[in-house]
């Protein structure tokens, strides 16, 4: 091959460069909770991040009077992402290629602490102090010195 056709050669290729651009957002109802992925905050929903590898993600949501939500999100590659296609679709697809990924979590209320359980040891507690009555396991005594009769005198 001559130069001259190595170099068009060289020119053709540049120009059919590809590009893949990755991105996943993270929404939830109601909007503004802390978006942790992997670990690491993210920022407040929505909130977007780019990737460079596909798979699994632990996302978590955090806001005020919400449950803390925790879910692993799978991104699984499209199929000109898988190999030996992903070589061809990277960089010579001519054009960039988006992959937008979109997740949604809707977020629950807190649910109060407070059980029947809770609320029948505190009924039964309020009733033994009332009665001066103290179980035994809730008896707490000084330990007394040896050789003394009365505890704290020395």
């Amino acid at each position: 091959m001559s130069l001259p056709r190595l170099i068009l050669l060289g020119l053709v290729c540049c120009l059919l460069s590809g590009c893949m651009h990755r991105r996943v957002t993270i929404n939830s109802y109601p909007q503004g909770a802390l978006v942790k992925v992997d670990g690491k905050d993210l920022g407040y929903t929505p909130a977007s991040f780019d990737f460079t590898w596909y798979g699994t993600r632990e996302v978590q949501l955090l806001l005020d009077g919400y449950e803390t939500h925790t879910e692993m999100i799978s991104v699984d590659a499209p199929w000109y992402q898988k190999f030996p296609l992903d070589f061809f679709s990277d960089n010579f697809a001519g054009r960039q290629i988006t992959d937008h990924r979109q997740f949604m979590f809707q977020l629950r209320p807190r649910r109060s602490e407070i059980s029947a359980d809770v609320i029948n040891r505190a009924n039964s507690l309020r009733s033994e102090a009332i009665h001066g009555k103290i179980p035994a396991t809730r008896q707490l005594s000084a330990p007394t010195p040896p050789g003394n009769s009365r505890p704290g005198v020395r």
